[in-house]
């Protein structure tokens, strides 16, 4: 990915954030942009959300932001000037999940159950 790329989708992250904060504050309070992939020609990209709640919330959030999506599109034409300004497709990010679920397992483990890292000799 050239450094254009990641500069674009770093931009776009951080406005895409300052809009669902700013002009949709109670439909967006449980939304977090944790990532934007746009493809090098600008004309698709893909954003990774992340909501806090169950599975239904999530998915309420995702068919909100799909339904709304013209509306962010236009307000982030809005605020940045590129030549093409990317078709988004919104995606639950599941990393948080796994990431929570895994901590979950290690503390079902117990100290008992991990062992201890080994001791340096001491000369």
């Amino acid at each position: 990915m050239s450094n254009r790329t990641l500069r674009v989708n770093e931009l776009i992250q951080r406005e895409l954030s300052d809009i669902l904060r700013k002009k949709y504050q109670s439909e967006a309070l449980a939304l977090t942009i944790t990532a934007v992939d746009v493809a090098p020609d600008l004309r698709d990209g893909r954003v990774y959300v992340s909501v806090m709640g169950d599975a239904t919330v999530a998915a309420q959030k995702l068919k909100w932001l799909r339904a709304n999506s013209q509306d962010i599109r236009f307000e982030l034409g809005r605020r940045i000037v590129l030549k093409y300004m990317p078709q988004f497709v919104y995606k639950l990010d599941e990393s948080t999940v796994k990431g929570n679920r895994v901590l979950q397992l290690l503390d079902e483990l117990g100290p008992s159950e991990t062992k201890p890292a080994p001791e340096e000799e001491k000369s």
